[in-house]
């Protein structure tokens, strides 16, 4: 707001000032275009535009300008709104100011206005005229040439000055800026959601930061053929890139309009580019004129949707568009081209930041209502997901109920099978021999029946994965039978690590593999010693169990009797490898080799 009215009080105090300004129009001019013979041009009228006499060529000019008799107590003063692209000014055959040095194409005068201060050491006489020189070199399709120049007094011109270069190039820094900002967060939006719409948005405010950051450079970075193409070509560019913008903001997208966008965005940036390269301003005029009948289409498809019931941004969107498209047509009519009396000062960079400013709002509060859309699904998906989460908590705890009742039914079938296959076979076998056998066969089979009974029990018991006490209780279950029957026992048996898994079914085939080789050595071995040796092989990762006796060793086919393969099924159904050896010094060893999971 600053700017704008210090604007206004410069404009109010040029215009309070305005009658003792008088207007210079008309100068006797040298012409000297490249290529060209000279010309004399007497009483030429300004504004005078090089490329428009002279189109493609570059070349100088001497403009002599007769100034009236002037006041040195007043501080004379000239205001020249556009002389380049370089010149050197002489007053009364004295050097008065160079504007860059003749003939440097990196330095361009005429982007800015100029302020000339007449010191009265070098005024004529009080009463007589005063001779202006200014010569002048200019560059091909640059806009060389001088306008009408304002005399008058320091104080009077100033003002006019300040608020032309305020115009010029403090709000064309703004405007840079301003681009720049705006380019960076949408490109910010498009990297993140890869929306063409962003990406668009971005790429044209991005394309118009290069012609008003020109406006405020002393010195441009390239020769100025190449830096001309490229200013023109992103600022043809822009246009597209805001109508091919506005083109995919529309909820109906027409299509044929998206591509005569996309053809245009080639169409012009190669008009742009061979402008420069072929030297001939024509094309580059072409291609500006080409935008207007874009920009047309655009807006009609804008003012559609608007009739139709659209939002508020979206007909603020459509009366920004129809003042960025009147300032467009005036810079190419009338300052392009010279038409209508002609004009020096472009309109569509102010009219096409406030629209660009329009634009923005359109893409935040896209933006926001992205954002709403996102929270609200979330909320959606959290509410899906916590009813998923209770349907699957009522699920594990229904499987988890089903798992414990059909571990329960394994447990009751895997007991009634053991109590059918184990004591309940020694019971017939003892009911069989009842009446035919002796005392001490019923007494041996009763032992067997509860040594069975026994670890069936035991095998229900906690071990808490501890092989040392499954060990232990089966020792102490058969200790006294081996005793009883003059066998002694050698118990060598090392800490062994806990088992990760060792449920009772394991337990209860361990115990029987053992008691079926304790009763083999009761029945058969003859023998007066049993060791039972217990290790664990880290390398292997393997607990290798050993019980050997010292008696007469396996008899002859002893390896396909019914207790060694019920021993062998039950090694096989805990993992572990079982063999029969001959032990140390005579007798038989039973070996067992159980691997544990890693």
């Amino acid at each position: 707001m600053r700017w704008l009215l210090c604007l206004l009080l410069a404009l109010a105090l040029g215009n309070a000032g305005a009658e003792p300004v008088q207007r210079l129009d008309h100068a006797d001019a040298v012409l000297m275009p490249d290529g060209l013979p000279e010309q004399q041009r007497p009483g030429l009228t300004l504004d005078f535009r090089w490329d428009s006499a002279f189109p493609g060529r570059g070349g100088g000019a001497l403009y002599r300008i007769a100034l009236p008799p002037l006041d040195p107590a007043g501080q004379p003063a000239l205001h020249i709104e556009r002389l380049g692209n370089q010149a050197r000014l002489r007053l009364n055959g004295q050097p008065l100011q160079d504007l860059g040095r003749l003939g440097d194409a990196s330095h361009d005068s005429g982007k800015l206005s100029q302020l000339v201060l007449l010191p009265p050491a070098l005024l004529a006489p009080p009463g007589r005229p005063n001779a202006l020189e200014i010569e002048a070199t200019m560059q091909p399709l640059r806009g060389g040439g001088l306008s009408a120049l304002q005399l008058g007094p320091l104080a009077e011109i100033e003002p006019q000055f300040a608020a032309r270069r305020l115009l010029e190039q403090t709000l064309s820094a703004a405007y840079a800026g301003g681009f720049l900002l705006m380019g960076g967060l949408a490109g910010a939006l498009w990297w993140r959601q890869r929306d063409p719409l962003y990406g668009s948005f971005s790429l044209a405010t991005l394309c118009g930061m290069p012609r008003h950051l020109d406006r405020v450079l002393p010195v441009v970075p390239e020769p100025w053929l190449a830096w001309g193409a490229l200013l023109a070509i992103s600022y043809g560019l822009q246009f597209v890139l805001l109508a091919r913008f506005i083109a995919l903001a529309l909820s109906a997208r027409p299509a044929w309009l998206l591509r005569a966008i996309d053809a245009a965005l080639v169409l012009v940036a190669a008009l742009a580019g061979l402008s420069f390269a072929l030297r001939q301003p024509l094309l580059w005029t072409a291609a500006l004129l080409l935008l207007l009948p874009m920009g047309l289409a655009t807006f009609a498809a804008v003012w559609r949707e608007a009739r139709h019931g659209s939002s508020a941004i979206v007909r603020l969107v459509f009366a920004g568009g129809c003042i960025a498209l009147a300032a467009g047509a005036h810079d190419v009519l009338m300052v392009r081209m010279g038409l209508f009396g002609g004009a020096h000062h472009p309109l569509s960079p102010h009219a096409m930041f406030f629209f660009v400013l329009i634009l923005a709002a359109l893409v935040a509060g896209r933006y926001s209502r992205t954002v709403a859309d996102y929270r609200a699904l979330n909320e959606t998906l959290s509410e899906r997901v916590a009813e998923r989460e209770q349907h699957l908590r009522e699920a594990f705890e229904a499987l988890r109920h089903q798992q414990q009742e059909q571990a329960v039914l394994n447990e009751r079938q895997r007991i009634m099978r053991e109590i059918h296959d184990g004591i309940g076979s020694q019971l017939v076998g003892l009911l069989n021999m009842v009446g035919r056998a002796g005392p001490e066969q019923l007494s041996e089979q009763v032992r067997l029946a509860l040594d069975e009974m026994r670890m069936a029990v035991d095998s229900l018991q906690p071990v808490h994965s501890d092989l040392t006490t499954v060990l232990a209780t089966l020792r102490y279950r058969l200790q006294p039978r081996l005793q009883a029957a003059g066998i002694e026992v050698v118990w060598d048996v090392a800490a062994l690590p806990p088992l990760a898994e060792l449920p009772p079914q394991s337990v209860l085939h361990v115990q029987r593999i053992l008691l079926e080789a304790f009763t083999n050595v009761l029945k058969h071995a003859r023998a007066s010693r049993v060791t039972m040796h217990a290790r664990w092989l880290a390398e292997a990762h393997t607990i290798a169990l050993r019980l050997s006796d010292n008696g007469i060793g396996a008899p002859a086919g002893a390896g396909g009797g019914h207790g060694l393969k019920n021993m062998q099924a039950r090694a096989e159904a805990i993992g572990a490898r079982l063999r029969l050896e001959a032990a140390e010094g005579g007798g038989c060893c039973v070996a067992l080799d159980w691997p544990q999971p890693l």
